[in-house]
């Protein structure tokens, strides 16, 4: 019995397939998620998403947001999310060094900034982290329709995404 596995974000569904199982960074600890998983909601991580199907593993970096969890379907609504061979790794560096050199000129009296600014330079590291380890996999083709993207299409995530503005 296949598991229907979505990863969507605001701006587009990056991933919609029936995949064999789900491993997921929650905020409790890494999660795997096989067909007839109980019913659950759980906040996610920063981290790696491995998606396995026939022997195959896709995988994706994540930056937090929540994943619904059904006998028969896996749903993450991410914060932010690539597959490892779309993430462009010099972006991702720009993303972390803007990141660290606000962390360098010291902490925002807005606690609120200072969260965002974390917040970015731990999804930057992830996507470099990401690439690197999985980018050089195979790439394919489109996997959803396009009436199925969420709002924005298939567009990748914007440099305001990455910063966390």
């Amino acid at each position: 019995m296949p598991l229907l596995c979505e990863i969507i974000t605001q701006q587009r569904t990056v991933f919609r397939e029936e995949v064999d199982s789900v491993n997921l960074p929650s905020t409790e600890g890494r999660l795997g998620v096989l067909p007839n998983h109980m019913v659950m909601l759980t906040t996610l991580g920063y981290g790696e998403v491995i998606v396995r199907r026939g022997g195959e593993e896709e995988y994706f970096a994540i930056g937090g947001g929540f994943a619904e969890i059904l006998p028969d379907r896996v749903t993450l609504l991410a914060d932010s999310a690539e597959q490892a061979e779309e993430i462009d790794v010099e972006r991702a560096q720009q993303a972390r060094d803007r990141a660290e050199q606000a962390m360098r000129e010291g902490i925002p009296e807005d606690s609120e900034r200072y969260a965002q600014i974390e917040a970015s330079l731990r999804r930057a590291q992830i996507r470099i982290d990401i690439s690197r380890r999985r980018g050089s996999g195979r790439r394919r083709a489109a996997r959803v329709s396009a009436s199925t993207p969420a709002a924005g299409g298939f567009a990748a995530p914007s440099d305001q995404e990455e910063e966390g503005e």
